[in-house]
């Protein structure tokens, strides 16, 4: 895998940690383009992560009548 390409991928979980997120999973897919007629390869990032949001708790368990909660 390219350096650069490793590169590119730390600096882009810099920059969502640093906006208070935790990457909590990444992939990164290196291949060449099937439609570019360069030999130049692309890469695919997929970053999963997490912010919890502080909210207003009144005690509540939130929206009772959400048709998705179990009772």
């Amino acid at each position: 895998m390219d350096e650069d390409m490793l590169a590119d991928q730390r600096r882009l979980v810099e920059l969502i940690e640093e906006e208070g997120w935790d990457v909590t999973d990444l992939e990164l897919s290196a291949y060449d383009s099937p439609w570019a007629d360069e030999d130049d390869p692309e890469a695919t990032v997929t970053i999963t992560a997490r912010k919890p949001y502080e909210g207003e708790d009144d005690g509540e368990d939130g929206d009772d009548e959400s048709p998705y909660r179990l009772k």
